[in-house]
């Protein structure tokens, strides 16, 4: 099952990344846009396609489930599959972020991760 998801969704786009990490908390479609926007500080705006899209392929390979209405919109949550599939991403990047630095120079492992 893991090797599955491990073929499927990594390396993960950044937008399903950022999408998959506002999860952490229950939120709408909307929610996620205006979450990644703020997280990002504007450099990631979401269009409403690419976010359905993406909660439609998660939801369907358990990667979210659904947690109730807001306003009459689906609210979304990541599962505990989800939770897995980000930490391995985040393990992927933080690998990439320590062998950058260690190749052009200047990473203090303790201080930079």
């Amino acid at each position: 099952m893991n090797e599955k998801l491990i073929k499927a969704y990594l390396p993960m786009s950044e937008t399903g990344f950022y999408i998959l990490l506002s999860l952490n908390e229950p939120r709408h479609g909307y929610g996620i846009i205006l979450h990644v926007k703020d997280l990002t500080g504007g450099r990631i705006n979401l269009g409403a396609g690419t976010i359905y899209g993406t909660l439609t392929k998660f939801e369907k390979d358990s990667l979210i489930e659904p947690s109730g209405e807001e306003d009459r919109r689906k609210l979304y949550r990541i599962t505990e599959k989800g939770k897995w599939l980000l930490e391995q991403e985040m393990r992927r990047i933080d690998e990439m972020y320590v062998n950058g630095h260690e190749v052009l120079g200047g990473c203090n492992h303790d201080k930079d991760i």
